[in-house]
């Protein structure tokens, strides 16, 4: 008896979200810490956010991005002000 059993060929594993797109660079910039509101000191993400960003469309992850923006200026303000 012969094996006429063939194997399949190999494929490289899927990604765990199929939704990683370039069109959007992440703001990480790994420095991760997060502060009494758990919002990162390197890229100003709520926790949220960070854990959203990998499933997220390029729509939300611009609205992401903005809002990290917006804390970034905040927390720059306040240290300006405070300085």
């Amino acid at each position: 008896m012969t094996d006429t059993a063939t194997t399949a060929p190999v494929r490289a594993p899927k990604p765990l979200f199929s939704n990683i797109s370039p069109a959007v660079a992440s703001p990480c910039i790994s420095l991760c810490r997060l502060d009494e509101q758990k919002v990162c000191l390197g890229c100003f993400r709520h926790v949220e956010d960070i854990r959203e960003w990998r499933s997220a469309d390029d729509e939300r992850r611009r609205q992401i991005c903005a809002g990290a923006q917006a804390r970034r200026a905040l927390s720059d303000a306040n240290q300006t002000a405070e300085g």
